[in-house]
């Protein structure tokens, strides 16, 4: 079981930048593929961005490509999701969670969901 705690969220003007963090407990944390998500008030939950094991294959949804860039640090057991350029449109929660299914664009393939962090961005 893995356990997600994610940080790093905040409020910041259109065309700036934050850096989100997901820090994980659990031995088992190198061995899932991690996604972010976020929902925006009145919306469904949606993709934003997802990588493998390693890190070394990432794909991401459309609204965010070019500007969002998700790593992660097996060592430290942390998923990260840097964002720059940010638009007033970016503004939700943001979740971190852990593909044990099929379909990566799907929320329901993810399972040991963090909290969630707010982000806000300002025009």
């Amino acid at each position: 079981q893995v356990q997600l705690v994610e940080s790093g969220g905040g409020l910041v003007q259109a065309g700036g930048s934050l850096r989100l963090s997901c820090a994980a407990s659990g031995r088992t944390f190198s061995s899932y593929p991690m996604g972010w998500f976020r929902q925006a008030p009145g919306k469904e939950r949606e993709f934003v961005a997802v990588l493998n094991e390693s890190g070394g294959s990432t794909f991401y949804a459309d609204s965010v490509k070019g500007r969002f860039t998700i790593s992660r640090d097996n060592a430290k057991n942390t998923v990260a999701l840097q964002m720059n350029n940010l638009k007033p449109e970016d503004t939700a929660v943001y979740y971190c969670a852990a593909l044990v299914g099929d379909n990566w664009r799907l929320s329901d393939s993810y399972d040991y969901w963090g909290q969630g962090t707010q982000v806000t961005v300002s025009s």
